[in-house]
């Protein structure tokens, strides 16, 4: 990184610009180079105030280096690198003149830190502009000060609040909180840099004071009593959020609660030991590990498509106004695209309309937007019975029934309304995209686009490509969901693709488990314990048992006997125990969830089951099984796609790593020798597959391997 410094009319600039790079990042060499920069600038005579600002577009500085902590083995040298970076900070902190932070994009973690160094901090009205402390997320608490300094200017209760969830915010709410002092446009910025540094130039005494909280909240935080009641309460809202799996906030509060009103040196040592003892953990390097994924998929492009240019998106059809339909309606308006919503009655195109405005209403509530807002990008969507507006259209997005023959009579029927040049997606969650392609002049031009639901709430979108599917079109696509704010992975054509697929795989197996006499509330806890989001068959309520059911009898006829339904899900839906929707399914549904018992009765119950925990290795093999598999059809090429589509399309735990490293984990052999077990205990289905074998084989894990 380049860390200069200049001076301008007695007022210092030391400015951050790390070469061939869009972000600052204070690696262990810029704290060094800025500690040297320290001494000078405290030895200059005549400085007035000095000012820390960066020349990257959209970023002061993203945060310490990732790869160094990821690198840390041993606790001590945790602790080390944490009290480096405190010492440097600790400098900024006491030179003897102001000091200001200027944020014009993102500063977190050891961003926010060094501004927290800082007498003043000061930003822009830039959208990109977010501060905080994510170091939780990661499995660590913060180590250059946020601990000490954060709660100590914006009062306990915000400041823990902001550590403990790791959320970071925009300029106007870190004005609010007293996070920041000044907003300024970005129009003449240097000249509100130069105003405000001369404003506080002379004085190492802060000008402006942070009010201190009023009503229930300031008298809590004005006694010991009272600041252990919110130490308490956090306690419980983090249990409740992370459900005791993830460390790092409880530990967030008890270095706060020893630290709030201690000495600095005091405060600091704490904050460098927790730093330490969490960076080494499994969890701490799982969740780096996934945050990697995370970046890279965000930003994932196709290998060899350098040179094409994407067609720009500016108006969207979506065929299918129901939950899907108006779900994709909203978020494509959310983000400025006109959208025309075509069904084939009024009724229809009401619930499209008002499933998309229920969501903006919801925004508003939470004041995510303001209603004219929420009312303008409403007015991005209009409707029609046939395929006017169609020739418009830069893409269009089928969402009706998931029923084969119907979406190729309705991909023959838009194909013809549409410019040559369109996009034509499809939402199925299970079916060939290939057939689809089939029916139209140009399968070029036809891909999948499989968003989950709730639409506006999922991280996650399979982009599946034919055979046919042309470079540009794959491109296009991977900007459209990129501009949504969503995650992309590129699955080839296959029954279920790749999330469903996996995915079902694990409800057959509770299924199977139910009618070997396992109890719906076991088999549920069992993967909650996991750290699931929630259990099998809860889970099965939430998709709906029609839906679930109707998708494994389209596995079965892929790919036979293993996927052949469990006789429960049948049963249940012959029944019309279809779920949440229905108020029944394997819970009954009302203000207190409750097992069904009346399920019991629909299957004769086999028994031979075998422990509960026996019962999670079978539900979480299966599912390595079957990625493995999908990795052997070659519908994915590597370990990454899986873990990110698990982790954001199902809410397979974060905390585990993803599916196939949690496999890595277990290693390799112990995987295969555990499916051998139930294979010869339970059924063939469980025979590992040959990419398994040829892993063992070869010495790899599913990581190194791909």
């Amino acid at each position: 990184m380049s860390l200069t410094f200049r001076t301008d009319r007695n007022i210092g600039y030391i400015e951050f610009d790390h070469p061939d790079s869009k972000v600052n990042i204070l690696t262990s060499e810029v704290v060094q180079r800025l500690g040297s920069l320290l001494d000078e600038v405290k030895a200059k005579p005549n400085l007035t105030a000095l000012v820390l600002v960066s020349k990257k577009k959209d970023v002061f500085i993203a945060g310490a280096d990732i790869k160094e902590i990821e690198g840390i083995t041993q606790a001590a040298d945790g602790v080390a690198k944490s009290r480096a970076g405190q010492e440097i900070l600790n400098k900024l902190e006491d030179l003897p003149f102001p000091t200001i932070a200027v944020i014009d994009g993102v500063a977190l973690g050891g961003g926010c830190e060094l501004a927290l160094a800082c007498q003043y901090r000061i930003a822009t009205f830039n959208e990109k502009i977010r501060i905080g402390l994510p170091e939780v997320n990661l499995g660590f608490v913060p180590g250059f000060g946020g601990t000490y300094r954060l709660p100590r200017l914006l009062g306990l209760s915000e400041g823990l609040k902001m550590i403990v969830s790791g959320r970071p915010i925009p300029g106007p709410q870190a004005l609010k909180v007293g996070l920041v002092d000044r907003l300024y446009s970005q129009v003449g910025l240097e000249q509100h840099i130069q105003k405000f540094a001369e404003e506080v130039a002379g004085s190492s005494k802060r000008k402006f004071s942070r009010k201190p909280a009023k009503g229930f909240t300031g008298f809590l935080e004005g006694n010991f009593l009272g600041r252990q009641v919110i130490f308490s309460e956090t306690e419980k809202s983090v249990l409740s959020a992370t459900k005791g799996f993830y460390p790092a906030p409880l530990k967030a509060v008890d270095v706060v609660r020893k630290t709030f009103q201690t000495s600095r040196q005091s405060a600091l040592e704490v904050e460098a030991a927790a730093f330490g003892e969490l960076a080494i953990t499994e969890i701490s390097k799982n969740l780096v590990h996934v945050f990697y994924l995370s970046e890279k998929y965000k930003k994932l492009s196709l290998a060899g498509a350098e040179g094409v240019v994407p067609a720009a998106i500016r108006e969207c059809a979506v065929v299918g106004a129901g939950v899907m339909g108006g779900g994709i309606a909203q978020i494509l308006s959310l983000n400025d695209i006109w959208v025309r919503l075509k069904d084939i009655n009024y009724d229809a195109l009401a619930k499209g309309f008002q499933a998309a405005n229920k969501i903006y209403q919801q925004a508003v509530s939470k004041r995510r937007l303001k209603p004219h807002e929420a009312a303008r990008k409403m007015d991005h969507i209009t409707a029609s019975l046939d395929y006017s507006g169609f020739k418009k259209a830069d893409l269009v997005i089928e969402a009706v029934v998931e029923n084969l023959e119907v979406k190729k009579k309705i991909f023959k029927e838009f194909s013809e309304q549409v410019r040559p040049d369109a996009v034509l997606c499809t939402n199925t969650s299970a079916l060939s995209v290939t057939e689809m392609a089939k029916q139209v002049k140009d399968p070029s031009k036809v891909i999948g686009l499989h968003f989950f639901n709730p639409v506006h709430r999922m991280p996650l979108i399979e982009i599946i490509t034919t055979p046919m599917t042309s470079r540009e079109t794959i491109t296009t696509t991977l900007g459209l969901v990129k501009r949504l704010g969503k995650t992309p992975i590129l699955v080839k054509d296959s029954c279920g693709f790749l999330v469903n697929r996996i995915l079902l795989s694990y409800i057959n197996e509770a299924g199977r488990i139910f009618e070997e006499g396992g109890r719906i509330e076991d088999v549920d806890r069992v993967m909650t314990e996991f750290g699931m989001p929630m259990g099998t068959f809860e889970l099965s309520d939430e998709v709906g048992l029609d839906v679930g059911n109707k998708v494994l009898h389209i596995l079965e006829g892929a790919f036979g006997e293993r996927f052949k339904p469990a006789d429960i899900f049948n049963k249940v839906f012959e029944k019309g125990l279809l779920g949440k929707k229905a108020g029944k399914g394997f819970y009954i549904h009302g203000k207190n969830r409750i097992p069904n018992l009346g399920v019991t009765s629909l299957v004769q119950r086999k028994g031979g089951g075998g422990t509960l925990e026996e019962a999670r290795q079978r539900m979480l093999l299966t599912m390595v099984n079957e990625a493995a598999r999908c990795l052997e059809d070659g519908i994915i090429d590597n370990a990454g796609t899986v873990d990110v589509g698990m982790i954001m399309g199902t809410g397979f735990p974060p905390f585990r790593g993803g599916l196939l490293k949690y496999a890595d984990h277990l290693g390799i052999e112990g995987v295969i020798d555990l499916l051998k077990l139930f294979a010869g205990k339970y059924s063939d289905r469980f025979k590992p597959c040959n990419y398994l074998l040829k892993l063992k084989d070869q010495g790899q894990n599913f990581y190194s391997a791909t």
